[in-house]
């Protein structure tokens, strides 16, 4: 990290990037902070509508929740979806967009210029002429992580850390170039299933967020597949459909909690993400043939 960013800051002389980086992000939603690199902004807004053409590759960190969101790339037909904490959207520089958004988002947008990219990947890639690949928002945990900080930093408007700034979108920016440029690898199916490194990030996001309610389009979402694919394709690398694999997580968890804690069914039961004691109890009898009781 030294050599990429402190280093570039001594030849710079500690210049900022072009402030028309964040233009299109409207004055009142939140903080904003140019280093180096590019900009940050941690955007909160309420019901809205923006069309805009990308003036350096941007991404999109969703933090929070947020039903009936659209967005399209270009002329394409929108695609409405519920927004999921964690959902990244990449649009790369000079591509026009359209979202639309009927409940509050917060998000956190950097914006990197394409020399920027372009040096960052000479010096990561050893290739300077990588195409960064538009995402109409795909589950990236690394991302969140990095957005969660940079959200932090911004937070203290008087005392941001440029250099840190910078470092945090500098990860973010070969992040994006590893996994979502023309130099990444792609997460090929193998005989009809999940590719490893998919198998491997569902099945960490399984494990992570196995005791809330999920959806099989979130699911697809973290291996950038479609949903009838994925559900195929999850089934013949696991060898069980998506929602038993959950279920069984749940059982287990539920098991652990039963036999080493005194906490009462109910609460177990919803801990484990089962929407009552009695579905916990139905589900014991039926795949492990005991009752909640029967485990303590």
């Amino acid at each position: 990290m030294q050599r990429v960013v402190w280093g570039q800051w001594q030849k710079m002389n500690r210049q900022t990037a072009d402030a028309s980086l964040l233009e299109r992000v409207p004055d009142h939603v939140g903080p904003r902070k140019m280093a180096f690199r590019g900009g940050a902004v941690h955007w909160r807004q309420r019901a809205g509508s923006l069309s805009f053409v990308s003036t350096g590759h941007s991404m999109a960190i969703r933090l929070a929740p947020s039903p009936g969101f659209r967005f399209a790339f270009d002329s394409e037909r929108s695609r409405e979806f519920d927004l999921i904490a964690g959902m990244l959207g990449i649009a790369p520089a000079g591509m026009e967009c359209k979202a639309e958004w009927s409940a509050p988002i917060e998000s956190v947008v950097v914006a990197l210029s394409p020399e920027s990219m372009r040096e960052l990947a000479g010096h990561e890639l050893d290739r300077p002429d990588v195409e960064i690949r538009p995402v109409n928002h795909t589950i990236d945990n690394t991302a969140l992580q990095l957005a969660k900080m940079i959200k932090a930093e911004l937070s203290r408007p008087d005392h941001v850390s440029e250099l840190y700034l910078d470092s945090l979108i500098t990860l973010l920016g070969v992040h994006v170039l590893r996994r979502y440029s023309s130099a990444a690898k792609p997460l090929k199916p193998v005989d009809g299933g999940l590719s490893t490194i998919a198998a491997n990030r569902v099945r960490e996001y399984l494990h992570e967020h196995f005791r809330r309610k999920l959806t099989i389009s979130e699911l697809a979402a973290t291996c950038g597949l479609s949903p009838g694919y994925f559900t195929q394709a999850f089934a013949r690398t696991f060898g069980t459909p998506p929602h038993r694999y959950v279920l069984e997580l749940r059982l287990e968890f539920a098991e652990k909690l039963l036999a080493g804690t005194d906490m009462p069914v109910a609460e177990i039961a919803f801990l484990s993400g089962f929407s009552s004691q009695s579905h916990l109890t139905t589900m014991m009898k039926t795949h492990r043939q005991k009752t909640p009781r029967q485990f303590r």
